[in-house]
C-alpha cells in the first residue's frame, strides 16, 4: 500500500498555529486535551490519540477519567457539565453522520462557553479532526512523526 510520509512544512505550520491559537484561546489545557484525546479515539488515530494521552497525563488529568474518556456519558460525576458539553460538541462535530451539530448539542455548549470560547473549542476541534485526518491518511504510528 503506497503511503507519503512527507508533509508539506507550510500545511504543517498552519495546522500547528490553528491548534495553539484554538488551544490558547480556550484557555483550558485539560479540557483541550480531553476534547482532543476523545476526537483521536473517534477517529482512530493512534498517533495523535497516544500524543495527547501524554500531554493530559502531563497536565494532571489521572488514570480513571482517561480510561472511562470513551464512555464519558455513562461515567457519572466523573466530567463536569462544562466538560460533558464540550465532549457532546466534540463528538458531534467529529461524527457527521446526520450531517450537521444539532441544536441541542451546539445550544448547550454555548450555555457554558462563552462566544469567544467557544469560538476556540469549535477550532479546536476543527485542528484535532484535521490532525487526526492527515496522521491517519499517512499511517503515522504513536510516537512516530516526520513532519
Amino acid at each position: 500500500m503506497s503511503r507519503t510520509q512527507v508533509l508539506d512544512p507550510r500545511v504543517g505550520a498552519a495546522m500547528s498555529a490553528l491548534s495553539a491559537a484554538a488551544k490558547r484561546g480556550l484557555g483550558d489545557p485539560v479540557l483541550a486535551e480531553l476534547v482532543m484525546v476523545r476526537a483521536s479515539q473517534l477517529n482512530h488515530c493512534a498517533f495523535c490519540l497516544d500524543m495527547h494521552l501524554r500531554l493530559a497525563r502531563e497536565q494532571g488529568v489521572g488514570e480513571q477519567r482517561l480510561g472511562l474518556l470513551a464512555a464519558w456519558e455513562e461515567a457519572g460525576d466523573l466530567y463536569s457539565e462544562r466538560e460533558r458539553a464540550a465532549l457532546a460538541l466534540t463528538e458531534a462535530a467529529t461524527v457527521l453522520t446526520a450531517g450537521f451539530v444539532p441544536d441541542e448539542v451546539y445550544e448547550k455548549a454555548a450555555r457554558h462557553f462563552g462566544e469567544a470560547e467557544l469560538a476556540h473549542l469549535t477550532g479546536l476541534i476543527v485542528a484535532v479532526n484535521g490532525w487526526n485526518r492527515i496522521m491517519v491518511s499517512r499511517r503515522t504510528a504513536p510516537g512516530e512523526c516526520r513532519p
